[in-house]
């Protein structure tokens, strides 16, 4: 039963930095319709932005955090500007233009900063004892955080001018331009939150992962099924397939390999979106 329960808090935090890492992936691909492959090496420039900050200049790990976001968000809006922006509404062109560019990232990152693994000291350090199961303080800061940016992100799109100009985009596109709306301003701020986001979890991700040119591959394939899981355009559905990932995958690796917990889970996924494909959450429509 200890092992059971440490496990499953162990998955509380594995699904914080999983839905960070989706977060951005949901508004992009699912809000924006843009399958963007480059999306994990933007979690990994996240993740390099927090290593120089913290390592090479000795700066706060909070302001690597701040920047990471800031500065990844920028390099979205630069991405959507030049090359998105003429592929919208043609999915195959826009996931192989990605796609190479999400290799050309990784070897300049390569290139330039090396192949060996880079590492970020934790910003919180100790841990939390109840009876004989461990918590480290910096898992509950990464819960924490990511109730804060599920919150301010529900807050943004639900009360805000921008998060009601972004949802009737997202509706209807062509009835929006013909309301006034600037969809084109609409699309590149979409695409810096979602880009920022992604940084962000770079970011947060960099104390407890190596920092490596290929860190981002890992999450780009688990973010891509949370969202698909949750439901396309579901913030909330993210968040809570997110969640069930990461709590059947850490539960049933205390018990066989992790490698076999997640063929299992990845089975039971495949099954439910094969009689469910709009995913676990969705609203309807029209």
């Amino acid at each position: 039963m200890e092992l059971l329960i440490s496990q499953l808090i162990n998955g509380v935090s594995v699904s914080a930095m999983l839905f960070i890492a989706a977060l951005g992936l949901v508004i992009i691909f699912g809000l924006m319709d843009v399958v963007n492959m480059a999306h994990g090496d933007l979690i990994m420039l996240g993740a390099y932005i927090a290593y120089f900050v913290t390592t090479v200049f000795h700066a706060s790990f909070f302001l690597a955090m701040v920047l990471a976001f800031i500065l990844t968000a920028i390099f979205g809006v630069l991405i959507e500007v030049t090359l998105i922006k003429k592929l919208y509404g043609k999915v195959a062109e826009t996931l192989l233009a990605t796609f190479a560019l999400s290799i050309i990232i990784e070897q300049v990152v390569r290139m330039t900063m090396g192949p060996e693994d880079k590492f970020v000291g934790l910003p919180i350090e100790g841990s939390l004892t109840v009876g004989s199961i461990v918590i480290p303080q910096y898992n509950l800061f990464l819960i924490a955080i990511s109730i804060l940016i599920l919150l301010a992100t529900l807050g943004l799109f639900f009360k805000t001018s921008f998060g009601m100009q972004l949802r009737a985009v997202t509706k209807n596109r062509s009835m929006s331009q013909c309301l006034g709306i600037n969809t084109t301003r609409i699309d590149s701020l979409t695409f810096a939150l979602g880009s920022g986001l992604a940084g962000l979890a770079g970011a947060l991700l960099a104390p407890v992962k190596s920092v490596t040119p290929y860190m981002g591959t890992a999450y780009i394939v688990d973010g891509f099924l949370t969202v698909v899981l949750g439901g396309f355009t579901s913030i909330i559905g993210t968040a809570a397939s997110s969640v069930v990932i990461s709590e059947s995958v850490t539960a049933m690796a205390g018990y066989m390999s992790e490698i076999t917990a997640r063929v299992l889970v990845f089975c039971i996924i495949i099954i439910l979106i094969r009689f469910k494909p709009e995913g676990l959450f969705t609203s309807e429509r029209r």
